[in-house]
């Protein structure tokens, strides 16, 4: 039986460097929505194509075009025993789609890990982020300071801040996320698939828990 994974967790909390740790100790696949339409986009598949045609006019992708891209990457012979899904699901209709889905390829969405922190956590991770201009190395000014202020350690230079890196901005994209997770998170909860982790910890003990929660 594959085993597929659903990762979930708000912007700031480490899912991103949780997923590359768990997807390499599982021998898992790595599958990202976001890394999934750059790459149908950049090699102009049928999909790529559709999505940038949405995109270009400022629309939402459709939930068809999106769940075809997974549908496509979970048939590849790398995913045979599996997946971790990150970004995908997000909504309790894209859930009730990868149900039916994975349904066909003789699987279910076997562990919900959600990572969690307090919105004040994930804020000072967020907003304490700057990157440079030349290579887009990213510094935090209070985990990972430049030895300089406002200068790059690797290529001298100058450090900004992100639109999307500055307090308010981080403050809505937090609160957006769990207003539009809630019913994700009841959908999985309710089917005994959920388990939360403590986000706030160090991510070598983050990783420990997720582990635990997947039986490993």
């Amino acid at each position: 039986m594959p085993t597929y994974i659903v990762l979930l967790g708000p912007p700031g909390v480490g899912k991103g460097t949780q997923a590359k740790i768990i997807a390499e100790r599982l021998s898992l696949p790595h599958v990202s929505s976001g890394d999934l339409f750059r790459e149908n986009i950049k090699n102009g598949t049928p999909l790529g194509q559709l999505a940038q045609s949405f995109i270009n006019k400022g629309e939402l992708v459709p939930d068809d075009v999106t769940i075809g891209m997974i549908r496509e990457r979970l048939s590849r012979p790398d995913c045979a025993g599996g997946a971790l899904l990150d970004g995908f699901p997000r909504t309790t209709f894209q859930a009730e789609a990868l149900d039916a889905l994975l349904a066909e390829f003789g699987g279910q969405v076997d562990y919900v890990p959600y990572i969690t922190a307090s919105e004040e956590t994930l804020v000072e991770r967020l907003s304490g982020r700057w990157t440079c201009r030349a290579q887009g190395h990213v510094f935090h000014e209070k985990h990972n300071p430049p030895r300089q202020p406002g200068v790059c350690d690797f290529d001298g230079s100058e450090l900004y801040q992100r639109d999307d890196d500055r307090a308010e901005t981080v403050v809505r994209r937090i609160q957006v996320y769990f207003q539009q997770t809630e019913p994700l998170i009841a959908y999985y909860r309710a089917r005994g698939r959920l388990h939360e982790i403590d986000g706030a910890q160090p991510i070598e003990k983050v990783t420990a828990d997720l582990l635990a929660v997947l039986g490993r």
